[in-house]
């Protein structure tokens, strides 16, 4: 029994001690299950923190670049409405074909038509394309290449020559207040007096069916060169005017034209113009001279035609030349027909008949007829044209001067047509010329 007893003892001490190392093991297990989850709880905080800061720097990153991208966005979107400000705000105006009665004093300038890139020689285009730019009718780029706005004018005056009623044909942005705007930008001796719509095809030039040219000069020109009265003295009487008018009707209808310009043959098909109608008018004192204004209206005229045909008239009433010389000059000869002075010739009106009888009354466009604008007309008349002609007049004597050379003239012979071309090239012809180059085919 006490043997029994022992060994139930000592197997129980056994017992107590393998079960205290079990429970050290699982104990220190425990513990380093424990430790390495108190690990991974780190590690993982750590890593969820880093990803956190890590998010939250590409989150910043994010949009710090979504704000530059918005801000370049907003930049371009400012860039581009600068760059086309003009453009759309331009847009929210209709761009339309027009045409604009334009007067002006020729004074001082080239002629009309624009010599683009050639700034020596100032011409009235220079001027009117400029105020079209400044007011906001057409883009600059227009004004380099006129044939982007369909640019047209009905005739082409020389140096010097005035106008009254020269009409250009264009494409604008009818902006509100053209006209203002433009004639603001302008010199006082140019105006834009009316404007109306034309057909989209229209063309100035083509469509024009006649025009109509002035001519002012002192009334002494018709003085006969016996007459002790060659100056301002001088007063053209009723008879005397009735001689003028009725050489002057002589022009009336289609006539070979080939001695009143130069370069033309007598064969040349183009020579030939039809004249509508021809006459001077009641004179009038200006500034203490006389003067007179003639009249011609053509369907279409030649360099220096105007010019010649009252260098002839006046040659004739002088007494320089016989009246058969013009029915002469029509011929197939060439004749010595003197040139006037280009002081005095002013474009008065162009007509669109055939057009007006077309459109003018089809419920969408205007008749090209300016009624309104008479009384515009004769204010810049007396304003700026007929007191420029006058001055000039009187201080370049260029009718005076130039009725001293109708003696050096041979009327009653022929010459052959290089010596009288050459005459033509060689005569002082500064004041300018009627310059109907558009007009002479």
């Amino acid at each position: 029994m006490p043997l029994f007893r022992l060994g139930l003892r000592l197997a129980a001490d056994s017992l107590r001690r393998s079960l205290g190392r079990v429970g050290n093991y699982h104990k220190e297990a425990h513990m380093k299950h424990l430790s390495m989850a108190e690990e991974v709880r780190t590690v993982t905080g750590n890593q969820a923190k880093r990803l956190k800061s890590s998010s939250c720097g590409r989150e910043e990153d994010e949009k710090e670049d979504d704000g530059k991208q918005e801000e370049k966005g907003h930049a371009l979107k400012r860039f581009k409405a600068s760059e086309d400000e003009a453009e759309d705000g331009a847009k929210r105006f209709p761009k339309r074909k027009i045409v604009l009665l334009v007067a002006y004093s020729g004074k001082g300038y080239h002629g009309m038509q624009r010599n683009v890139g050639n700034s020596q020689f100032k011409t009235i285009e220079d001027d009117l394309v400029l105020a079209l730019i400044q007011s906001g009718c057409i883009p600059e780029n227009h004004g380099e290449d006129m044939k982007k706005m369909s640019f047209q004018r009905c005739a082409r005056t020389d140096k010097g020559v005035s106008a009254a009623g020269q009409i250009v044909s264009l494409k604008v942005w009818l902006i509100e207040d053209i006209l203002q705007k433009i004639n603001n930008h302008l010199p006082p001796h140019i105006r834009i007096l009316g404007l109306k719509r034309v057909t989209g095809g229209f063309n100035s030039k083509n469509k024009c069916d006649a025009r109509t040219y002035s001519y002012m000069l002192p009334t002494f020109a018709f003085a006969h060169k016996d007459c002790d009265f060659q100056d301002h003295t001088f007063h053209l009487n009723t008879e005397t005017l009735a001689t003028v008018n009725r050489l002057l009707a002589g022009y009336k209808g289609t006539h070979n034209f080939h001695n009143f310009t130069s370069q033309k043959g007598p064969k040349d098909p183009s020579a030939k113009r039809y004249i509508m109608e021809m006459y001077c008018e009641e004179p009038f004192v200006r500034q203490g001279m006389e003067f007179a204004v003639m009249k011609v209206k053509g369907q279409s005229f030649m360099m220096h035609q105007i010019r010649k045909m009252i260098g002839l008239v006046i040659a004739i009433v002088k007494g320089y030349a016989s009246e058969s010389i013009m029915e002469q000059s029509w011929g197939e000869e060439k004749v010595d027909v003197p040139k006037a002075p280009g002081l005095g010739l002013v474009l008065e009106r162009v007509h669109f008949e055939k057009y007006n009888k077309r459109f003018g009354n089809d419920g969408f466009h205007e008749a090209l007829e300016w009624a309104e604008e008479e009384e515009k007309i004769s204010a810049f008349k007396e304003k700026y044209i007929y007191p420029t002609i006058i001055s000039t007049e009187k201080e370049e004597r260029s009718m005076a001067n130039w009725l001293e050379t109708l003696s050096y003239h041979d009327f009653n012979s022929t010459a052959s047509r290089t010596q009288l071309d050459n005459r033509d090239t060689q005569t002082n012809d500064h004041e300018g010329s009627d310059g109907f180059g558009d007009d002479s085919d």
